[in-house]
């Protein structure tokens, strides 16, 4: 996080434990509540990829943490990554294209609905997203869609994932958690209401989006976010390759590489182009 941003911080309280099956154990590739609960997760026994991320996690971001490159600190400092000035320079040309196919109408389908990665997050349709890159794909009739966003976003090193991020007025995304610290996101704030209160809680810190501004986190520690506002709250969402030494280059590296192939990120694609073909039929 840059020194002059506007993004406000300060210490926030850790949220007191519930009880066994009231909080779902989530994270940025199952999205999957925790064992035993059946009222969050109705789709039966748990894809192989929710339980490898849970017996592997523990033991790869130890390894990955040691050999990182910049800080493993929950929230980390945008000078630190050159490229995200080039996302503040062109923030409203950015804005703009995500006005015009995050915000009209039905353009953006429920997160729950296009990715299996965030089922049980967001109830609803409270949480929303446009996909220009998911898991190293490129969504093409996406970023054909926002070709001046496509130009800045490629030109991200160790780009994973990047799409806008749309939650609706009173939204509240429990808390989760991230699968592995071989990846780092980054928030570009769009579109922040100012008549109401916007934040996030990492670890033990809340921090608040900023029109024009990146706020970049590590999404391995425990994380929650509100909009406690009358408007749409918009970011450009990125995920990227954490800078790494070896071994964490290699564990980072080998985990993601079995996550892209998996059926569990297929099945997203094949929810994403599903979308947008019946997007296209609508259209014409």
């Amino acid at each position: 996080m840059t020194a002059d941003t506007k993004t406000l911080q300060q210490r926030a309280p850790r949220p007191a434990a519930a009880p066994a099956g009231m909080v779902p154990d989530l994270n940025q590739i199952s999205g999957a509540p925790a064992a035993g609960d059946a009222t969050l997760h109705e789709d039966g026994p748990r894809p192989f990829i929710i339980q490898l991320g849970k017996r592997l996690r523990g033991v790869f971001d130890r390894v990955i943490g040691a050999s990182s490159l910049v800080s493993t600190a929950p929230v980390l400092d945008a000078r630190d990554f050159a490229w995200t000035q080039a996302l503040r320079d062109h923030w409203r040309t950015i804005r703009e294209e995500a006005e015009q196919v995050a915000l009209a109408g039905n353009a953006a389908p429920a997160l729950a609905d296009i990715s299996p990665d965030h089922r049980g997050i967001a109830q609803g349709d409270t949480w929303r997203s446009f996909f220009l890159y998911g898991y190293g794909y490129a969504i093409e009739d996406n970023l054909a869609r926002c070709p001046r966003t496509a130009r800045v976003v490629e030109q991200i090193p160790g780009l994973n994932s990047a799409f806008f991020s749309i939650l609706s007025p009173g939204a509240h995304i429990p808390d989760h958690r991230g699968v592995t610290k071989g990846l780092i996101t980054c928030h570009l704030g769009l579109v922040v209401p100012a008549d109401g209160d916007t934040r996030m809680r990492v670890d033990d810190q809340i921090v608040r989006w900023a029109e024009g501004e990146t706020l970049v986190f590590d999404d391995t520690y425990r994380h929650e976010v509100w909009n406690d506002s009358r408007g749409t709250r918009v970011v450009l969402l990125i995920q990227f390759e954490r800078p790494l030494r070896q071994p964490g280059k290699w564990f980072s590296d080998f985990f993601m590489g079995f996550v892209r192939r998996s059926a569990f990120v297929q099945e997203a694609r094949a929810n994403l182009e599903s979308w947008n073909a019946a997007m296209k039929q609508m259209d014409g």
